[in-house]
């Protein structure tokens, strides 16, 4: 396996001079698993097939190992790709799709039969090998589409939305399959997606781009606990954070955020790494998940108390997801299944102001 290196690459498309790809830098380890993901039109799909030879390189440099390869067609670069599309020949059976790609670089008969059947096996698909796409589910013909990626043993392979075709159910089953094939063929994977839920469970690390421009790479955990930026904090994470803007003030010698009908004390130690925002408008973040009901908090602190009125109730088994209105601000609260507070009531809530994350309003950088 080879490490995949890319160095203030650039893609710019003639005429218009649209910049899809901004001066993007990012190191991906050998047998490392790495997700490119942000909204459409972020870059993340551009710098993929740039990696992969499909699109040129306007400006910056790609490696593949240690090679350079910017100028090295697409078949000559040693990476396997697997698209969102299937792309299986219809008039040919799995076995004959897996060996395609084989078949053409002149591989002998005996080394594809081996290649295909040790793929099968690894991807639970032997039984299948004499069937023709028509025959097969989404799930499975999604497999033939790896198997015959995995045939190639290459130096890399390149994800880009795989799993897009598929229902919810079965997208959770092949990121499952995903992770397990990554742990057992020890392989380098650079894998693009839009669902942050992907990002997250798949990634060693995860790269969230905007714009054209990575925003941050960090393992998944961190980019959910220590998001760089607005944009990052409220991609990451489902339900996304909740923000709004308003102030830190002091009374009594204690800080306090405040808008409006919300007024809720800020730990000090957060406080003292906000001097510089005191009295200033400042973007205040809470995540779904630390938003409490009251009557199921054993202590609420009255300080860190607001209330708020329920707009929509939406119950999804074991959690239940509340739409409140606190007062221009809707936010959204993820609390126990039990918890079923009635559309168009009041309902004191507690916010965990340990958890809590403050933002530049004008750059949107992470102040805490």
């Amino acid at each position: 396996m080879a490490q995949v290196r890319i160095e203030e690459v650039s893609k710019v498309y003639e005429p218009g001079g649209v910049k899809a790809v901004d001066r993007i830098s990012l190191d991906v380890e050998s047998k490392e698993f790495v997700v490119l993901v942000g909204p459409s039109g972020c870059g993340k799909s551009t710098t993929l097939r740039m990696i992969a030879g499909l699109e040129e390189v306007t400006s910056g440099k790609i490696y593949i190992g240690d090679r350079l390869v910017n100028n090295v067609p697409a078949k000559d670069r040693d990476i396997a790709m697997v698209f969102q599309s299937y792309a299986l020949y219809p008039h040919m059976t799995v076995f004959e799709n897996m060996a395609f790609g084989l078949s053409l670089r002149g591989y002998p008969k005996w080394e594809i039969g081996n290649r295909v059947k040790e793929a099968a096996e690894i991807l639970g698909i032997s039984k299948l090998l004499n069937r023709k796409p028509r025959e097969l589910s989404g799930g499975e013909r999604q497999r033939v589409a790896l198997g015959r990626a995995i045939v190639r043993k290459p130096l890399a392979f390149l994800f880009d939305e795989p799993l897009s075709n598929l229902d919810a159910k079965l997208r959770g089953q092949m990121r499952t399959e995903l992770n397990k094939l990554h742990l057992r063929l020890q392989s380098t994977m650079v894998y693009v997606t839009h669902d942050q839920m992907e990002a997250m469970t798949l990634g060693n690390r995860i790269a969230v781009m905007n714009q054209g421009v990575i925003q941050q790479v960090a393992d998944p955990a961190t980019l959910y606990a220590k998001p760089v930026n607005r944009m990052v904090a409220s991609f990451i994470g489902s339900p996304p954070m909740n923000f709004m803007e308003g102030k830190i003030l002091r009374r009594n010698g204690r800080a306090f955020f405040e808008d409006g009908p919300c007024r809720v004390k800020v730990p000090d130690e957060i406080v003292k790494k906000m001097t510089a925002y005191e009295g200033k408008k400042v973007v205040f973040g809470i995540r779904p998940e630390d938003i409490y009901d009251k009557l199921f908090v054993q202590y609420a602190p009255p300080e860190n108390t607001v209330t708020a009125t329920v707009e929509v109730v939406e119950p999804i088994g074991s959690e239940v997801y509340l739409h409140l209105l606190l007062g221009v601000h809707p936010i959204t609260a993820r609390v126990g299944g039990h918890e079923r507070p009635r559309a168009g009531q009041d309902m004191d809530i507690v916010f965990d102001m340990t958890k809590v994350h403050f933002f530049d309003p004008d750059t949107e950088e992470a102040v805490v």
